[in-house]
Formats: structure tokens, C-alpha cells, sequence
């Protein structure tokens, strides 16, 4: 069995290796500049059969789309990240989604931030530009990778409003009651490796049905260790703490998980 994946046996005990899939991560962050190949061979050793590669800027993007090219495994985003307040930033990435719509999975990662922008004046300004990303959901058919801190409720209610229907909460720090609002509006879920030193990220997990759930690293942060760089290899983290957490199976908290992401990014799955 190759080191760090989740296998079950059949009859024979031939192996079967249960494929995984890293939700949301930042693969274009300079942390990896130095050793992406090696981070990208470790992850697929691990049995991850996909990353999605979220960029928070168009600059971001574009090389999201050039590692796309050269290494398979990488599902390319673009986004915005909420604390950039420039709308014709929002413009240009709007105009640039478009022409490469067809190569895209997602628009992420996208949303609101309450805990780094604190005017509620520039909160309008996050708002009308997540709006601006949720028609083009809409207009593309494209699924939104969302970031939450410290507006988790809000974020839910704005996105259900405006009609989002595609929908990837990452890294959610909310409260599980609010998590569940975005579960009844058929919104998912992903759940990083901190789950294993957060009791918020134990209790949504807990919470949240697992046909709702994806698992994510959001590398290089959020890893079981924080004094660490994270790798997408460390879903293998998640998928562990979630089994433990359900009380079921690894290997059936990777099926239905990468069965999730399969339903959320069919474009990551040719």
C-alpha cells in the first residue's frame, strides 16, 4: 500500500485504494515556490486524485491555469480574496473568468471578512463584489469557493438571498447552527486537517451531515500542526479526524466525501 492512503479489502484482499480530494488550496502561494513537484507527488502517493487550486487575486489565477497545464492533479480557481476592496480588480477577473470559463472548476476563493476588514463601510464593498461573483455562478455554471472569517451567518444568509445554489463553505469558523442553514439550502462543507486542534472545526464536522461534507487543507495553513508547513497530502488528516469524529470508516468518509466534490466540481472530474 503506498504510504498514507486509505485502503479497504475485498474477498481476495486484493487492495483498493479510496481516492481523496483536496478541496481548496493554495498551490500558487509562495510557500511552495521551492518544491511544488514534490508537494504534488506526496499528495498523489496519498491518494488524492485532485486539488483545487483557489487563487486570490487574477495574477494568482492565471498561474493557477499555468500549473493546470503541467500537472494534472491541479483543479485551477479564480477569485478574489475579500480583503482586496477594488472593485475593477473585480471587473478585470470578471473578463478574464470569462475567457477561460471552459479550463475553470470554480470562482473561488470569494466572500466575506469580518475579521480582518472592520468598516462596515468596505463590508458593502465585499458584498457587491461577492454579488458580482454569484451572478456569474450563475451565468457560468460554475461552483463558488467561499471564505467566511468571523461572517459565517451573513455569508449564508447574503449567498441564499441572491440565489446562490453552488456552494463550498471552506474552512467554515461559524457556529454549527448557522452551518446548517447553508445545509438546508443544500450548501457544502470542507473540513481542513486543524480539525484535529479545533473544537469548533470537531463540532461542525460533528454537525453537519456527511453527505454535506468535503474535506479540504487549504495548504499551507490550517494543518495538523501549526508550526508546520501544510501539503494537500494531509487531507489524509481530515479524512481520519472526520471518520473518527462520525464514528464510521476512513475509507467511507473518503468515498462519500470525493463523491461530494464530484457533484460540486464535475469539471475536476473529466
Amino acid at each position: 500500500m503506498r504510504p498514507g492512503t486509505l485502503s479497504t479489502q475485498d474477498a481476495r484482499t486484493r487492495e483498493v485504494i479510496v481516492e481523496l480530494f483536496d478541496a481548496h488550496a493554495h498551490l500558487t502561494s509562495a510557500d511552495f515556490a521551492q518544491d511544488l513537484p514534490g508537494v504534488l507527488a506526496r499528495a498523489e502517493a496519498a491518494g488524492v486524485r485532485g486539488i483545487v487550486a483557489v487563487s486570490e487575486t487574477q495574477a494568482e489565477a492565471e498561474r493557477a491555469l499555468a500549473l493546470s497545464r503541467r500537472h494534472p492533479l491541479v483543479k485551477p480557481a479564480a477569485g478574489l480574496y475579500p480583503t482586496v476592496l477594488d472593485r475593477e480588480a473585480a471587473e478585470g477577473l470578471a473578463t478574464f473568468i470569462r475567457q477561460h470559463a471552459d479550463r475553470l472548476v470554480a470562482l473561488g476563493e470569494v466572500g466575506l471578512d469580518h475579521w480582518t476588514v472592520k468598516a462596515e463601510a468596505d463590508w458593502k464593498v465585499q458584498e457587491e463584489i461577492l454579488a458580482r461573483f454569484v451572478t456569474l455562478s450563475t451565468e457560468l455554471d460554475l461552483p463558488l469557493n467561499v471564505h467566511s472569517r468571523s461572517a459565517g451567518r451573513h455569508t449564508i444568509a447574503f449567498l441564499r438571498e441572491r440565489g446562490a445554489r453552488r456552494v463550498l463553505m471552506h474552512a467554515f469558523d461559524g457556529k454549527a447552527s448557522a452551518a446548517l442553514e447553508g445545509v438546508r439550502a443544500g450548501y457544502f462543507f470542507s473540513i481542513p486537517p486543524s480539525v484535529v486542534r479545533s473544537a469548533q472545526k470537531q463540532k461542525l464536522a460533528r454537525q453537519v451531515p456527511l453527505e454535506c461534507l468535503l474535506l479540504e487543507t487549504d495548504s499551507p495553513v490550517l494543518g495538523p500542526d501549526p508550526a508546520v508547513r501544510n501539503e494537500p497530502q494531509n487531507v489524509t488528516v481530515a479524512c481520519r479526524a472526520v471518520a473518527d469524529l462520525k464514528g464510521i470508516a476512513p475509507d467511507e468518509v473518503a468515498r462519500i466525501t470525493t463523491e461530494n466534490a464530484r457533484r460540486l466540481f464535475p469539471r475536476a472530474f473529466p
